[in-house]
C-alpha cells in the first residue's frame, strides 16, 4: 500500500538537517502532494507582484527519510504516476526570464485543463507534458534554496522527469531526505519565460536504495535512453561538464578506446538544453537505449 504524504507544511531549502515528515524503508511506494510553485498564492490573472510571498517559492513537499540510504549510495526515483489540478498558472515579468529585459509589467495569464489539453486561448489548447520541476535529496554541505539547481538536484526543470521515468540521485546525507514539488503541466526545454504551466498535483513513485554504486550528478533513464543532468554557472560548463561524465560513465563498459566512444558520442549523443533561468542554468547529455542495449549496459546494476 502507498504512504500518502501531503503538502502540509512544505519546505523551501534542500538541508540535511530537516526533520522528516516520513521515515521509510528502501522500496517504499509513496503518493506525494504538491502545492505549484507559488504555493497556490495566484488564483486570478488579477494578482499583483506585490501581493505575493517570494520567500514561498518553489516550495517542496517532504523531506522523506529513506532508511538504508547513506552517503555514496544511488536514490532511485521511480515515478510511476503524476496527477494534475484542473487548472495551473503562467507569469512572466520584468527581469523574469530571458525576455524579462523587454517585457514591462508583471502578467499573470491563468490556463485551464480541459480534456487533457491545456486552455491557452480560444485558438490553441496545448498537449500535456505533466513533469516535476524541484526534486532531488539533501546536498553534501549548506542548505541550498528550492530554486537552485545542483548535484543534488533541486530546481532540475527537465522535461524528461515525468511518468515512466526513473531519476538517480547521489546520496550525501543519511537517510537522503528525499522531496519533491514544483508540477508542470507543460513545459518548454529552456522554460525561457521563467515558468511552464504551474500547477498542484500529487506524484506516485516508488524510492530504491542502491548500494555498491556512485554518481556524481543527477541521472534520467526512460525507454528512450539515460541523461546526465549537470547544473553550473553557464551552459558551456554544464554541457561539458555532462558530456564528459557521462563518457568517464560509459568507457568501463566498453570495449572502446576513449578516442572510438568520443566519436560514437559525438554521432549519436546528443547536448540538450534543461533550463536557463535558475540561478544554476542545466544542461544534460542523452545516450540512446540501442546503444545502452547493445553493449549490456547498465550502471545502476
Amino acid at each position: 500500500m502507498s504512504i500518502l504524504i501531503k503538502a502540509k507544511k512544505p519546505f523551501y531549502s534542500f538541508d540535511r538537517n530537516l526533520e522528516p515528515v516520513e521515515k521509510v524503508r528502501s522500496g517504499a511506494e509513496l503518493e506525494i502532494e504538491t502545492y505549484d510553485c507559488f504555493e497556490n498564492q495566484i488564483q486570478s490573472e488579477d494578482t499583483e507582484i506585490n501581493k505575493i510571498n517570494w520567500d514561498r517559492i518553489n516550495p517542496a513537499t517532504g523531506p522523506v527519510y529513506v532508511e538504508e540510504a547513506k552517503p555514496g549510495d544511488i536514490l532511485a526515483v521511480h515515478i510511476n504516476n503524476i496527477e494534475l489540478a484542473n487548472q495551473g498558472v503562467m507569469t512572466t515579468g520584468p527581469e523574469l526570464g530571458v525576455m524579462g529585459h523587454r517585457v514591462e509589467e508583471f502578467t499573470v495569464k491563468m490556463i485551464p485543463l480541459k480534456d487533457n489539453k491545456a486552455v491557452f486561448n480560444d485558438r490553441l489548447k496545448l498537449p500535456l507534458n505533466p513533469m516535476i520541476g524541484v526534486i532531488g535529496v539533501a546536498p553534501e554541505e549548506d542548505p541550498v534554496s528550492c530554486g537552485t539547481p545542483d548535484r543534488h538536484g533541486g530546481n532540475l526543470d527537465t522535461t524528461f522527469i515525468t511518468e515512466g521515468a526513473t531519476v538517480y540521485f547521489p546520496v550525501f546525507a543519511e537517510g537522503a531526505l528525499f522531496g519533491l514539488g514544483d508540477m508542470h503541466a507543460a513545459m518548454g526545454d529552456g522554460e525561457i519565460g521563467v515558468s511552464g504551466i504551474e500547477i498542484p498535483g500529487k506524484v506516485s513513485l516508488k524510492l530504491e536504495v542502491i548500494k555498491g554504486k556512485t554518481i556524481k550528478h543527477p541521472m534520467v533513464a526512460n525507454e528512450e535512453g539515460l541523461a546526465i543532468l549537470v547544473s553550473a554557472e553557464t551552459l558551456d560548463e554544464a554541457t561539458k561538464t555532462a558530456v564528459e561524465e557521462m563518457i568517464d560513465l560509459l568507457l568501463p563498459h566498453t570495449d572502446l578506446s576513449l578516442a572510438e566512444l568520443t566519436m560514437l558520442m559525438s554521432a549519436i549523443g546528443q547536448t540538450q538544453i534543461s533550463q536557463v533561468v535558475d540561478p544554476k542554468l542545466t544542461a544534460r547529455f542523452f545516450v540512446p537505449k540501442y546503444f545502452l542495449d547493445e553493449y549490456n549496459i547498465d550502471i545502476f546494476s
